[in-house]
């Protein structure tokens, strides 16, 4: 069983790999978007940790919440709704459990995906951050590692696409070529995932 401990770390480790990739979200973002990806992230993630710091937030959903609200209030653009929906989301389906099982986090994950699918109104093949989330959620049956393998697939697959949604869409096929940002934090997002489960199962 996962406990809050887990989702704390989670997010923690989510917020050292955007911060190792803030350089690299920006310059992705620069070449079809408002060139602040990395940067809007990194004040995002920076404000979870002091959020989670600051409260005792004593289930894995309860953290989720927090974070989510937090990303929402903190990041600008459609990052901070996309991902605060995401984590809401998954939150609020984790329920008041003081632990959960790994499938219960995969079931709330993809309830997750699919809200955030919604309010932004895209589909995998759309260049957006859904084409690492889906792929990624859904080998997560397989193992956590093999989710975050799955999400970075997805996000190096975005190069050929033609930007349908979000800032991208208005370049066109300008979009082409270019790997989307969203899709990449998505996938730095699962690796984060991944690597605090080795860590707690000792591989």
């Amino acid at each position: 069983m996962r406990d809050a401990v887990f989702f704390r770390r989670w997010m923690t480790a989510a917020g050292v790999l955007v911060e190792r990739e803030a350089d690299r979200l920006t310059e992705l973002d620069s070449a079809i978007g408002d060139a602040d990806h990395g940067s809007n992230l990194l004040r995002g993630f920076s404000a979870v940790r002091e959020a989670l710091a600051a409260d005792p937030a004593t289930t894995p959903g309860a953290v989720l919440l927090l974070a989510g609200r937090t990303l929402i209030s903190t990041v600008g653009g459609a990052s901070g709704p996309l991902y605060g929906t995401l984590l809401r989301r998954t939150g609020k389906g984790l329920g008041e459990a003081a632990g959960v099982s790994d499938d219960e986090l995969r079931k709330a994950l993809y309830a997750g995906v699919g809200a955030v699918a919604q309010l932004g109104g895209a589909a995998p093949g759309d260049k957006t951050m859904l084409d690492a989330l889906v792929p990624g959620v859904a080998a997560l049956s397989t193992s956590y590692r093999a989710a975050a393998d799955s999400a970075e697939k997805g996000a190096r697959a975005t190069v050929p696409m033609l930007a349908r949604k979000g800032r991208a869409s208005y370049l066109g096929e300008r979009s082409i070529g270019h790997q989307d940002p969203g899709a990449t934090s998505a996938a730095l997002l699962l690796a984060a995932l991944a690597d605090v489960a080795d860590t707690e199962d000792g591989r």
